[in-house]
């Protein structure tokens, strides 16, 4: 439990030394991986090594071939790497407390409320969610599409000025509650009736947080239904309000099938003038969603499903709505061919020749029927595919999540081991050290966190051991519930969740949250050098660090000298792990020991562009608590 204290007049967030468990003075591990071929996230090239896990930390990398551990792990022919992190997921209560179908992939933590749903509150959510344990870690946006239905329900009207400032203030309260970010899906009813300034309006609240904008892109008619249109409408958003645009399942869709090289020129461009674009990509040329969402157009459905219903037995209206429908799937989609319906177990033209209709009407059919149908939708081209999953700041991200149901998609079971056995071994599309770090630091650093995501001392002990002979994906849109093969170990804080390829039951997993000192930020820990200096105190500790990473260097190096005033106790630097820096921030993962040898893993950030902080802030996290401190000075430095 963190807990907020003032200090003659030092905001200082006080761990007590005693609730910390320190790590023992031999160093005895409780996991020990060996003989594995080390992907660390980063980028950089693979490496033989061993990995020593104490504490729910990675606290050693290296030769720890006459380390002692409670359990060691033969990782020889493996790849042993940071657990994979789902920035964009639609877990569900009852699947996170085993997980099963993620901790296969290799997932260990996902964000949920993507494209903006789940609740308006996470305080409440998350808890609720963790309530019978987690075999993962979950953490949560707030979903700006929460937020609007809340503040304006199912109709399509202009909000007042009470009803933005209430939309506005929703937003910041789950930013305090530890948010990663303000996900939005303006392609789904109602926030699809927001006007883009409106948008702006509420989620520019968070630019104090530096934090992002997750968007499933909207397709409008007066745009054509274009994707490409939609897709820069999250950019401008994103730039205009001071957050990361993130381009969310990315998707060059129906008559736009071949443009990659455009949108990515529209997503470098605006990198390059400084609205940093992140994206996020699942490796199928389908999606789901419910039937209506994309073929019923926002005025038809304005008011709810009821009033939709209600459009569609207008005899004046119904020729509208069959053609609309039917324009939508030959814009968006290449026509009816496309679309399965795996709630009934067929095919929409299959509906079309029983019945003898036409697309459109076949769409009413089937909605009047059960207006919550899913559907099953080919949008894509593989040529795409691989040019968007090659830019190098596109994350992977499966847009499914833990589940024990069949949620008639194959990527809630095979999406991250497609990436390794398809994309990587099969086809070379990407080396496997890119598709590691898109799978773990990139998706990390997009939303903020620093403590997973690498294999590097002081990181938190999320890994995953696989095969990279025989890891694949074996679900399909028939058999959508197939396991993947060749992810051997997932380890969950520091325990393992997964052993052999079988869970074993455990339930390790944590709620994450964020706090204002977690900036988004490029991925800069391959390319670029990095160094920091930070010094501080308070009435309980004094920091002094200093910690440089050349370009291509696997950890850092420095000192640190961590004083606990009260007790005389002083921590210095045993083992420094990996910094990661953007404009006025940076970061450090360490061990650290004190003079009788015991050993504490922590992370250590220099924070001198908080909007909120009147003088820069130190902020220390030792075995997971942490402390706040006032510095007198400090500096960043990246090439």
């Amino acid at each position: 439990m963190i807990q907020t204290m003032r200090t003659a007049g030092v905001a200082l967030l006080l761990c007590s030394a005693a609730s910390v468990p320190a790590l023992a003075k031999e160093v005895a591990y409780d996991i020990v991986i060996k003989g594995g071929t080390i992907v660390d996230g980063s980028g950089l090239a693979a490496y033989r090594g061993d990995v020593g896990i104490a504490g729910g930390h990675i606290v050693a990398v290296g030769d720890l071939a006459k380390a002692k551990a409670a359990k060691t792990i033969d990782a020889n022919g493996l790849v042993v790497a940071p657990g994979f992190i789902n920035i964009h997921s639609h877990a569900e209560p009852e699947g996170v407390s085993t997980a099963v179908n993620m901790l296969t992939q290799g997932v260990t933590t996902e964000i949920i409320n993507a494209d903006g749903g789940g609740g308006n509150d996470i305080a409440a959510q998350l808890p609720e969610m963790a309530a019978n344990g987690l075999a993962e870690n979950i953490g949560a946006y707030v979903g700006f599409n929460a937020v609007w239905r809340d503040a304006m329900g199912d109709r399509d009207l202009r909000p007042t000025p009470e009803q933005i400032a209430s939309m506005k203030a929703a937003i910041e309260n789950n930013l305090k509650a530890g948010a990663w970010g303000v996900a939005s899906g303006l392609d789904y009813r109602p926030s699809y009736y927001a006007k883009t300034e409106e948008v702006i309006d509420i989620v520019s609240v968070a630019k104090p947080w530096r934090t992002n904008f997750p968007n499933h892109d909207r397709l409008r008619p007066e745009d054509n239904l274009s994707s490409f249109k939609g897709m820069e409408e999250t950019v401008l958003i994103g730039e205009k309000a001071g957050l990361v645009p993130v381009i969310t399942h990315i998707k060059s869709a129906g008559k736009e099938r071949g443009n990659a090289p455009k949108v990515l020129e529209m997503v470098s461009a605006a990198t390059a003038r400084g609205a940093w674009t992140a994206i996020d990509i699942y490796p199928y040329l389908a999606g789901q969603t419910a039937l209506q969402a994309f073929l019923v157009p926002g005025w038809a459905a304005d008011g709810g499903r009821d009033a939709m219903l209600a459009r569609f037995k207008d005899p004046k209206l119904r020729p509208q709505l069959v053609e609309a429908a039917e324009y939508a799937m030959a814009t968006r989609l290449g026509g009816a061919e496309g679309i399965a319906l795996p709630d009934l177990g067929k095919r929409l033209t299959d509906i079309m020749a029983a019945e003898n209709i036409r697309a459109g009407e076949a769409v009413l059919r089937t909605l009047e029927r059960d207006p919550y149908t899913r559907a099953n939708m080919t949008f894509g081209d593989e040529k795409d595919v691989i040019a968007f999953l090659q830019y190098p700041d596109t994350a992977v991200a499966c847009d499914c999540g833990a589940s024990i149901k069949n949620r008639g998609h194959p990527r809630y079971f095979g999406s991250f081991p497609k990436i390794l056995g398809h994309y990587v071994r099969d086809t070379g599309t990407i080396t496997m050290e890119d598709a590691v770090r898109k799978m773990s630091a990139l998706p990390a650093a997009i939303i903020g966190m620093v403590d997973r995501g690498h294999i590097a001392p002081g990181m938190r002990a999320d890994v995953m051991v696989f095969d990279p002979k025989t890891v694949r994906d074996h679900a399909t849109f028939d058999a959508p519930t197939l396991p993947s093969d060749g992810v051997r170990h997932v380890i969950v804080n520091g325990v393992p969740a997964l052993e052999g390829g079988a869970a074993t039951g455990a339930k390790p997993g944590a709620v994450l949250l964020r706090d204002a000192h977690m900036p988004s930020r490029p991925m800069n820990t391959a390319s670029k050098a990095r160094a920091f200096t930070a010094s501080g105190q308070s009435a309980d500790y004094s920091i002094t660090l200093t910690a440089k990473q050349g370009a291509g260097d696997r950890f850092a190096t420095g000192t640190v000298k961590l004083k606990d005033v009260k007790s005389g106790t002083v921590w210095s630097a045993d083992r420094l792990g990996t910094v990661q820096t953007a404009k006025g921030w940076a970061s450090v993962t360490a061990v650290l020991k004190d003079k009788a040898g015991n050993r504490k893993a922590a992370t250590l950030t220099l924070d001198r562009a908080d909007g909120s902080a009147e003088t820069p802030v130190v902020t220390v996290a030792l075995g997971g608590e942490s402390a706040a401190i006032l510095p007198a000075k400090g500096s960043v430095q990246a090439e």
